[in-house]
């Protein structure tokens, strides 16, 4: 089936304000925060944490959330950023997939992209019951890093590929950048989508990597 290119919402005020908002909330990460010598002090306790924008940078916080050293709350943080990072990875994977058409049976008339949130209620509810159930199933290990699930009743762990404390530390690494690149990425498909109907760019349409699919 041929799913068109729809841009519904392009003409609508209200979508070019959001657009905007977004653009200027993104603006405002890299405006300077008012901290001194005692909070870049304190932020330097967390500079051996992983995801460190880079040596000479160490934790760089430039709204100041974690200038007070609390670590409690940088736990908090860094696990609302492994939460989001995770969804928006899923989120840009799915995106892809029903842009290039694939669909699950009986959801063959679906639209593809953003748009299919507001398809109906019928889309929407076992979309919130998946995040319902894992939200409840999976919980945070005591006394351990933020986002470990290892303690839930469906494990999540490394599996074979940490066999030393170094690859753990990389494959933890690894997924909190890759979710960090995939909140901008979906962030950018959807606006995309709203502005030309083009979520890619260049492209019409993103052909998904299905290595066990025989093509």
């Amino acid at each position: 089936a041929n799913y068109p290119l729809q841009n519904p919402y392009a003409n609508k005020p209200t979508m070019k304000t959001a657009i905007l908002t977004t653009l200027i909330a993104g603006a405002a990460a890299f405006a300077p925060a008012q901290t001194g010598k005692a909070s870049t002090a304190l932020n330097a306790a967390f500079d051996s944490e992983i995801g460190a924008a880079s040596a000479e940078l160490g934790c760089w916080d430039p709204l100041g959330f974690v200038t007070n050293g609390d670590q409690k709350r940088f736990d908090r943080l860094r696990a609302v950023e492994l939460k989001h990072g995770r969804v928006a990875m899923l989120a840009t994977w799915g995106f892809a997939t029903t842009w290039s058409g694939a669909r699950f049976p009986g959801c063959e008339d679906t639209v593809a992209g953003h748009q299919a949130v507001f398809s109906g209620p019928e889309f929407l509810v076992p979309v919130l019951l998946t995040a319902g159930f894992l939200e409840v199933s999976w919980k945070q290990k005591e006394g351990s890093f933020p986002g470990d699930f290892s303690s839930s009743p469906w494990p999540v762990g490394f599996g074979p590929y940490a066999r030393s404390e170094e690859d753990m530390i990389d494959l933890r690494t690894r997924e909190l950048n890759n979710g960090r690149a995939a909140q901008m990425g979906i962030l950018g498909m959807m606006v995309h989508e709203q502005l030309d109907g083009k979520p890619f760019i260049f492209f019409d349409k993103f052909d998904i990597y299905a290595p066990l699919s025989g093509n």
